[in-house]
């Protein structure tokens, strides 16, 4: 077996599934029951297992467990209070062994406000056109984004919202539950983070 990994929120899997096929020991967890159940449609087996759990509450079980966290894709921000940011954190530290690795992916504050645009629109392929309105309350630091769509398929509309973050603070955030950050990248690209990425990936250590 390979190192023990966590992919938090897993989603359908894509990851977990992609992990365990190069020799990862894999454990994916997401609060979706629909999702898992994709997830497991597409494998599962003795170095691949799925649970259903809530991010802010892991397992007790998986105390010290893991040799790396994957917490991807703007998985993170959603919560109504920053304190359930933080307390994702200190699971995500306390299910890792000594040593052991959290890779976090999201928005950067920074490089979203700098290349901030009030509304966009486009059209799909299938000729549906799709429209973004946003919003951002710079105390809160949420980012409220309104979708509307009108096409072949049907039109509607829906709104969500995600807590948009700077690398100090989420830096501020890892230290409190004894991760150092020891690496900044700009989104997937393997260079430095700099002020108008607009993606950051971070890579912190547990001391």
């Amino acid at each position: 077996m390979g190192s023990r990994v966590l992919d938090c929120p897993c989603g359908q899997g894509r990851h977990s599934h992609l992990l365990a096929e190069n020799g990862f020991d894999v454990d994916g967890l997401d609060y979706s029951a629909d999702l898992l159940d994709i997830a497991r449609a597409r494998g599962t087996g003795r170095n691949l297992r799925y649970t259903r759990g809530d991010m802010r509450r892991l397992p007790a079980r998986w105390t010290g467990r893991f040799d790396a966290v994957l917490n991807l894709f703007t998985s993170f921000g959603f919560f109504a209070s920053a304190d359930d940011d933080q307390q994702v954190i200190n699971e995500f530290a306390r299910v890792l062994k000594p040593g052991g690795m959290l890779v976090w992916n999201g928005g950067s504050r920074d490089g979203v406000m700098a290349r901030f645009l009030a509304r966009d629109w486009w059209k799909s392929d299938d000729g549906t056109m799709i429209g973004h309105e946003r919003e951002f309350d710079p105390l809160s630091g949420f980012l409220e984004i309104r979708s509307t769509w009108h096409g072949p398929n049907g039109a509607g509309e829906r709104s969500h919202r995600i807590r948009l973050y700077t690398a100090s603070r989420l830096a501020a955030l890892c230290a409190s539950a004894g991760l150092v950050v020891l690496e900044a990248y700009d989104g997937w690209h393997d260079r430095p983070l700099h002020r108008r990425s607009t993606q950051m990936t971070l890579v912190a250590r547990k001391e």
